[in-house]
């Protein structure tokens, strides 16, 4: 291997160097790795739609918040990972960065498998609970418990990705991740389109594809020789370890299961509009998808940067990024919206051509564009506090803007704007609730980063500089 090629592959030190630099080159490849990874369910939703019909798309976006829901502990095993990682490379602490993975490993699997049996087994109670309409129940319930006998591999490759970035190394996942994209797409193809799979088909497409993909993070983790020693030893749980890791993480948890609570009180009122509105939701949501891909990735670029930083005692380098991050994420969220709102339509008509479903969906999409200027800021400082080791106050902001703001004003303003066509309520409490919460949300995280609790919460014992 070239030279020029090894050092695209070392893990990246933000602790020297322009912050801005580091944030952009950390940031690229993520990115394109995150737009990839939502090709998964965007493929699975066009390749359903186009050659299934619209009840197939349906059934694919009403299972979204019951997985979402499921895999909480990924999400609180890969944020508190993510944060001692990037810590602990910062402050230069091997032994106890090469025992942060290890736990991270064990955890990653013994989870996997609880999420495994406990989703396979709830899958068709939660969705009758839901409302779920009849055409579409068995297509869902279909889809779902497919993706939960391959959680594993799915939540292998989260978090041991996760891992990999809290190094500063965004590239080999992208390149694992694109590798498992294109086979998704080719298997989604062969399994509907040859094999008349259905729904079915595009549930193993993804599950086959992420397993390879975890593979891939694996074995790149354990190569690492010179920056982590992965053995027996460091693969035991050890109990300070993983409560560390609850710590850090939990909140993360929590906060997504709160988000998957309220998506499901929320899709449970989206299913009582009928099958046209579940398709245009789940339309908009694919969208909606790419359009926030940049705001993930520059709060995942923060996480790092700020791990790195605090762990190594440089807190006036973390508000010098902080800054470039914020020019960052709201120059591409003010493109982004632009875009939505000049091409919005051309999106649509790629996952189905009935006119009612792109016209109702062009609605929603002109009604939370504004909106995801309001989530750069949001994602990037909560991606700073993570980072630091805050992950209490983005918890609560999130359980704020969430079940206390989108829940009840969606359900009111459905409410007071019931029609004979729409007897549950008008489709546009489900957007508007939702452009609510996340302006609503960059006004208290902003708040919350000024107070700067965050700043205290370094677990590495080195003084800041």
């Amino acid at each position: 291997m070239s030279k020029g090629l090894t050092k695209l592959f070392d893990v990246q030190d933000m602790t020297v160097g322009n912050p801005m630099r580091n944030i952009v080159q950390f940031s690229i490849p993520l990115l394109i790795g995150n737009l990839a990874q939502q090709l998964y369910s965007t493929v699975d939703s066009i390749v359903v739609g186009k050659y299934v019909g619209d009840n197939a798309l349906a059934a694919v976006g009403a299972s979204g918040p019951v997985i979402n829901l499921l895999i909480v502990l990924f999400v609180g095993i890969s944020t508190g990972a993510g944060i001692m990682v990037s810590q602990y490379f910062g402050a230069k602490q091997q032994e106890q960065l090469s025992k942060t993975m290890g736990n991270c490993i064990t955890l990653t699997f013994l989870s996997g498998f609880a999420m495994m049996i406990a989703g396979v087994l709830l899958t068709r109670p939660l969705m009758s609970v839901l409302n779920t309409p009849p055409e579409v129940y068995d297509m869902a319930c279909d889809y779902m418990i497919i993706i939960f006998i391959g959680i594993i591999g799915s939540g292998f490759y989260n978090i041991i990705s996760g891992v990999l970035r809290g190094l500063g190394d965004s590239i080999s996942p992208l390149l694992f991740l694109l590798v498992a994209c294109g086979l998704n797409i080719a298997l989604d193809l062969l399994f509907v389109i040859t094999f008349r799979l259905g729904v079915a088909g595009v549930a193993w497409a993804t599950i086959l594809s992420q397993l390879i993909s975890a593979i891939l993070c694996l074995v790149r983790l354990f190569r690492m020789k010179n920056v982590v020693h992965l053995t027996r030893e460091t693969l035991k749980l050890d109990k300070s370890y993983a409560l560390e890791l609850a710590r850090l993480g939990l909140p993360s948890g929590i906060t997504q299961a709160i988000f998957s609570l309220s998506m499901i009180v929320v899709q449970s009122l989206t299913n009582s509009m009928g099958t046209n509105v579940i398709a245009c939701n789940t339309v908009v949501m694919r969208v909606d998808g790419f359009a926030m891909m940049p705001n993930f990735t520059f709060g995942t670029a923060m996480t790092t940067f700020a791990g790195q930083n605090m762990g190594a005692g440089l807190t006036d380098r973390v508000h010098r990024g902080t800054r470039d991050g914020l020019k960052l994420a709201v120059g591409c969220a003010v493109v982004l919206t632009a875009c939505i709102l000049l091409f919005g339509e051309n999106l649509m008509h790629m996952f189905t051509q009935t006119g009612a479903v792109v016209a109702l969906g062009m609605q929603m999409m002109r009604t939370i564009a504004v909106g995801y200027i309001a989530m750069a800021v949001t994602q990037v400082l909560s991606g700073i506090m993570r980072g630091a080791g805050d992950t209490m106050t983005p918890m609560w902001i999130s359980l704020i803007t969430t079940v206390a703001l989108r829940v009840p004003i969606a359900y009111i303003w459905a409410y007071f704007t019931r029609t004979p066509e729409y007897p549950t309520g008008s489709p546009e409490a489900l957007f508007f609730s939702l452009l609510i919460s996340w302006v609503m949300g960059a006004l208290i995280t902003t708040v919350a980063f000024r107070i700067g609790k965050w700043r205290t919460k370094a677990i590495t014992g080195v003084k800041a500089a």
